[in-house]
């Protein structure tokens, strides 16, 4: 029996907390057990409010796009300048080293070109490049949009549990795709909005082990438009893509991910809500008092601190808000990475945080 896929999840996702000092060029250092040269940055000022800044290998480090924003990707090569052997590099932008403020960021590795000839392969019905992962189950795909129903190459070898997709070449809204809500529904990763029912978006068609189908919607597909989705699969001990009850109570759900958690983002899907982003370096210890730092994917809001929200454990999150953001009366979705399996691939229980 396989207890995980990946014994070092620092290999694969690293968090970083760093202060700003505006430098035109600052190298920082992540501090995991192993060296990771990210593929996939995500970025926010925790003391200020600033947007999102996500910036990836596929499109290279002068290009930005904002997940609380519809707006189409920018070029700017004063704030990102480089992914590095083991950490990142940035530029002295406000919206990412500030001088004073404090930032976090949630880094991922995809790592091995990719190219998908269609006609050549027989994969898909339209061309896709990026970079693919398939040990941590990440990959990042560019594609030019057809206005109509297409099927894109993703590079994984298995089902996707997770697709965050848009036009960047244009004002378009990040359409994002839950296995826990299937392909006929889609929710926004900008907006709090509720998930919605739509064709037109994934073409009712569950993700395979190859390719993920588009069909008409310009938001994913716009004909001529450049389009983007990082696209996650599921690995046993490291990554987990789940769903949970809400219920308005203190003693609210226990979500088993089979790891301690690094990472940990949640919507409510039939209410509109933030998008709300957790990890393991910006909570505090787990008690009923300490406090919980947290981000809104979809906004540019300061981070919020509030107490009592999650208990993260080392097999999972426990729910401890009476309502709020993450326990309303409401079914949620979520994602979450691993710190360290509850088990090692040897059978060694690792021990509880």
């Amino acid at each position: 029996m396989a207890y995980t896929d990946i014994d070092d999840p620092s290999a694969y996702f690293q968090n970083l907390i760093y202060n700003g000092n505006t430098s035109s060029n600052r190298a920082l250092t992540f501090d995991g057990n192993s060296n990771l040269q990210p593929d996939f940055s995500w970025v926010k000022c925790r003391s200020n409010a600033t947007n999102h800044q996500l910036i990836d290998s596929v499109r290279g480090v002068t290009k930005q796009l904002n997940s609380n924003l519809s707006n189409a990707e920018t070029t700017d090569s004063t704030l990102f300048k480089s992914f590095d052997t083991n950490g990142i590099t940035v530029g002295g932008g406000g919206t990412i080293n500030d001088n004073g403020r404090t930032f976090a960021s949630w880094n991922w590795k995809a790592g091995t070109s990719f190219t998908n000839d269609a006609s050549a392969t027989g994969i898909g019905s339209i061309d896709s490049t990026g970079s693919v992962n398939t040990t941590s189950g990440f990959s990042i795909i560019t594609y030019t949009g057809t206005g109509s129903a297409a099927t894109v190459a993703h590079g994984l070898g298995v089902a996707p549990k997770m697709i965050i997709n848009r036009t960047i070449s244009a004002s378009k809204d990040w359409i994002t795709y839950h296995a826990s809500l299937g392909a006929t529904k889609f929710v926004e990763l900008n907006t709090t909005d509720a998930a919605a029912t739509s064709s037109d978006k994934f073409n009712n068609t569950e993700p395979t082990s190859t390719v993920f189908s588009i069909e008409s919607s310009s938001q994913n597909n716009t004909s001529g438009g450049t389009c983007l989705a990082y696209i996650f699969a599921e690995k046993k001990g490291y990554s987990k893509f789940f769903s949970y009850e809400g219920n308005s109570n203190v003693n609210g759900s226990y979500i088993h991910l089979g790891f301690s958690a690094a990472f940990i983002m949640v919507k409510p899907v039939d209410a509109a809500d933030n998008w709300v982003m957790f990890d393991n370096k910006r909570l505090g210890f787990n008690s009923s008092t300490s406090p919980y730092n947290f981000a809104g994917a979809n906004n540019s809001n300061v981070e919020t601190t509030d107490t009592g929200q999650i208990d993260i454990t080392s097999s999972g999150f426990k729910i401890r808000n009476s309502g709020g953001t993450v326990n309303k009366s409401s079914t949620y979705i979520g994602m979450a990475f691993a710190a360290s399996p509850f088990v090692t691939s040897s059978g060694i229980p690792n021990t509880a945080k």
